[in-house]
């Protein structure tokens, strides 16, 4: 974990201010007579940027790429891909960037933000910052497992040891009291305007709606540990129930959408993430077979139910269906080239021919686009948690309740956000949502018919694309393919790898933790990463503390 700490606060700076004023930063940390503290408002919105893809391609929007093959969210276009069998990318940062994020991007800016804002009185920056700590420890350690806790952000080592992951999620609810108790303060130096000033990618300096992301936190701290005997599903219905209940309340990452790089989602095509060099190439990401049969009607959770949100999220093929790649067996081994789904920037992959990202976003959609913000949290997630704890508590009233208003709350989501390039014919309306709802297959009529399957799989669909990273930890959290009680598989439909697909280092086993950061661990901490066992071929198949039993 060797980073040049010295400079962390040059690059939070250059987000939102000028070549002269990054300037004086960079000699205040070169010159050891100049005040080297800088108003926590420049630092805020890099922070808050790292929450989704930032300045450097950091940050969960890098990883969800390959997370989402993990999930099959996606899949990709060419064929043996080892994020698709159930792998990784030996000697690389592929799936290491939200690593590099929380220590790096976030690290030692936040710890910098919430002290100079403490020693301001600038309770409510303080807040922020620890509530963004909190989401960002939970986020890592459910990515990564035992990860450097204790030791982190000590500028005076260069070797660290690893805590256990029950001590992470421990030291992120501890956090989210002392942020909440911090945004609960008034006067001093805390006020709306001056947080809106750093606060302009995410909620504009409204405390009552960082209060909420703080108590979502909590809600997905509590959730994860379903197959722990500390599992409180009553804490998990308390704090959802505290969180963001209306879109108005989502946590969402916006950008800018300018001529530098930076100020772009991700996954627009101006930075050109999602494409290879050709459409068969093994970088090129495309909608799943799984999330494109959840929506066409043809998974047996759903049968027959055409879902209207599907031209919000995927892309059709030349038939005008929703089809979607295999993981491993790629769409040109597979799919004929009229069954081929567009890129989602909307180039047709029919002929197989070259994949370069269109020039502008006209034909992009959902959080494809250049300015497209990014959700970190939502309504709709804390509605889906509601439901699943009330559920396992065996209160399916309330169980029903939550999973409809988790269905109702993503479609608010996306006609909030997401209507832009949609065909008018096909634009969602709150019509459209009650009579979706009112479908017997998708809602049924009594509570007792609900189904474990139902909340997961609709909840998979309301975070497809975006929540990845919390799709991941419900999939381990039921193992894959686990069952419910009646012996129908939770994420009904969704096939692992053949044994003979699956990433030769496995010894036939799932992933279920990505390793730590290469260019940092591997090569600054090896003797701590074989105190934990991280240097095994095998250890992205090591489970994870929240996921056993």
């Amino acid at each position: 974990m060797k980073y040049n700490f010295k400079h962390l606060l040059v690059l939070g700076a250059l987000a939102v201010m000028g070549a002269s004023c990054s300037k004086k930063i960079d000699e205040a940390y070169n010159n050891p007579n100049y005040d080297v503290k800088v108003a926590p408002e420049t630092l805020l919105p890099q922070i808050v940027s790292s929450m989704g893809g930032n300045y450097g391609g950091h940050g969960p929007l890098n990883d969800i790429r390959f997370i989402g093959a993990y999930t099959q969210n996606f899949a990709f276009s060419g064929i043996q891909s080892n994020f698709d069998r159930m792998g990784y990318a030996p000697g690389s940062d592929n799936a290491a960037s939200f690593w590099r994020s929380h220590y790096y991007d976030i690290g030692q800016n936040n710890m910098k933000m919430i002290d100079w804002a403490i020693e301001n009185k600038q309770w409510d920056y303080a807040g922020v910052g620890k509530a963004i700590f909190a989401w960002s420890w939970l986020t890592i350690t459910d990515l990564n497992g035992e990860l450097i806790l204790k030791e982190a952000f000590n500028t005076d080592q260069i070797t660290f040891k690893y805590d256990n992951q029950d001590e992470v999620y421990a030291y992120s609810k501890k956090l989210c009291f002392e942020a909440l108790e911090l945004l609960n303060k008034t006067g001093d130096n805390a006020s709306q305007a001056s947080l809106a000033k750093g606060d302009a990618f995410m909620y504009a300096g409204d405390v009552a709606k960082w209060k909420k992301f703080v108590y979502g936190v909590l809600a997905r701290n509590y959730a994860h540990l379903t197959n722990k005997a500390e599992y409180k599903p009553d804490s998990v219905i308390y704090y959802s129930n505290l969180a963001m209940k209306e879109t108005g309340d989502d946590a969402m990452v916006k950008f800018a959408a300018t001529s530098v790089s930076a100020t772009n989602n991700f996954f627009g095509p101006f930075r050109g993430n999602l494409n290879g060099a050709t459409a068969a190439g093994p970088t090129a990401i495309r909608q799943s077979a799984f999330i494109a049969n959840l929506m066409n009607g043809t998974n047996t959770a759903f049968t027959g139910v055409a879902d209207p949100r599907a031209i919000y999220l995927l892309r059709k093929n030349s038939n005008g269906t929703f089809k979607g790649v295999e993981p491993v067996k790629g769409q040109l081994v597979i799919l004929p080239g009229t069954d081929r789904p567009e890129s989602f920037h909307g180039v047709s992959q029919a002929t197989g021919t070259v994949n370069t990202a269109p020039a502008t976003d006209v034909n992009c959609r959902f959080i494809f686009r250049n300015n497209a913000p990014f959700p970190v949290m939502t309504a709709s997630e804390m509605a889906f948690l509601r439901a699943e704890a009330a559920f396992l508590k065996g209160d399916k009233a309330t169980a029903l309740t939550a999973y409809k208003d988790g269905i109702a709350k993503h479609f608010d989501l996306l006609m909030a956000n997401y209507n832009t390039n949609v065909p008018t014919a096909d634009l969602l309306t709150a019509a459209k949502r009650d009579a979706f709802l009112a479908n017997t297959a998708v809602v049924p009529a009594s509570a007792n018919s609900l189904t474990l399957p139902m909340i997961m799989l609709q909840k998979y669909i309301a975070l497809w694309g975006h929540g990845t990273m919390e799709t991941w930890v419900d999939m381990r959290r039921y193992h894959y393919t686990d069952k419910d009680a009646t012996g129908v598989q939770v994420y009904t439909g969704f096939t692992l790898p053949a044994a003979a697909d699956i990433f030769q280092d496995n010894g036939g086993k799932m992933a279920y933790r990505m390793r730590p950061r290469f260019n940092s661990e591997y090569v600054w901490n090896i003797n701590e990463l074989n105190r934990i066992g991280a240097t095994t071929i095998d250890y992205h198949t090591k489970e994870m503390w929240f996921s056993t039993k």
